[in-house]
C-alpha cells in the first residue's frame, strides 16, 4: 500500500491564506499598480515562479481578497438586517459590526476603500464587478425605515447622512490603530462615534 506523501511548507492548504494575506498587506501599502508579483514573493520570503503555483496574476490575488472580504461584509450586513432590531438599533449594530469587520481586514478595507471602483471596471475582476454597495444600502434602508416610523428625524436628508456614515465607516482603514491603547478596540470605536452621531439623528421634541 502506497504511502501517503506529507504536505510540503509550499503545499499547505494554509499557506495560499497566508499568502493573499501578505499580498494584501503589499497592495494597501503600494498601490495596486505599482505591486508586482515579484515583490509580493519577495515580501513573502519566496521566489516569484513559486507564487505561481499558488496563483496566476497579481489580479486573481487582488480579486479573492476583495470579494472575500465583501463576502464576509455582506454576511455581517445582513445578520444585522435579519436580527429584527428597531431603526435605531440597526443603525448601532451595523456601525459596530462594520467597525469590527474592517479592524479584521484592514488591508483588504484600505484597498477596497482607494482602488476598488477602479478595479472592478478592469479586467481580470471577475468576482468584484458588479458588487452592489453592500454596506451603502443596509444603511441606507434603516435610514429611511427610522425616518418614516419617528425613530429619527422625519426631515433627514437620508441620502447625505447615508454618505456621512458610510465615509466614516471606511475611514476608519486608513487611520485607527486598534494597537493603540486602552479603549481603542473597535467595539469603544463604535461606541463613541454612535453617541456623537445620534443625538443628532434624534427627532425633535
Amino acid at each position: 500500500m502506497p504511502t501517503k506523501k506529507k504536505p510540503t511548507a509550499a503545499s499547505r492548504p494554509e499557506r495560499r491564506t497566508e499568502l493573499l494575506a501578505v499580498a494584501a498587506q503589499v497592495f494597501a501599502a503600494q498601490g495596486y499598480d505599482a505591486t508586482t508579483v515579484r515583490g509580493i514573493a519577495d515580501e513573502a520570503g519566496m521566489l516569484a515562479g513559486s507564487l505561481y503555483h499558488h496563483f496566476d496574476s497579481k489580479e486573481s490575488m487582488a480579486d479573492e481578497i476583495l470579494s472575500t472580504f465583501l463576502t464576509g461584509l455582506r454576511a455581517t450586513c445582513g445578520a444585522v438586517l435579519d436580527a429584527g432590531l428597531g431603526p435605531r438599533d440597526t443603525l448601532e449594530a451595523l456601525v459596530t459590526a462594520s467597525f469590527r469587520h474592517i479592524g479584521r481586514n484592514r488591508a483588504a478595507a484600505a484597498i477596497y476603500r482607494t482602488e476598488g471602483a477602479h478595479l472592478a471596471g478592469r479586467p481580470g475582476f471577475p468576482r468584484l464587478a458588479g458588487v452592489r454597495p453592500v454596506l451603502e444600502e443596509a444603511l441606507s434602508r434603516t435610514l429611511e425605515r427610522g425616518a418614516a416610523d419617528g425613530s429619527f428625524r422625519r426631515d433627514l436628508d437620508t441620502r447625505l447622512a447615508c454618505r456621512l456614515l458610510r465615509d466614516a465607516v471606511w475611514g476608519t482603514a486608513s487611520w485607527h490603530d486598534p494597537g493603540a491603547g486602552p479603549g481603542q478596540d473597535h467595539g469603544e470605536l463604535a461606541r463613541g462615534y454612535l453617541t456623537l452621531l445620534l443625538d443628532g439623528l434624534a427627532p425633535r421634541v
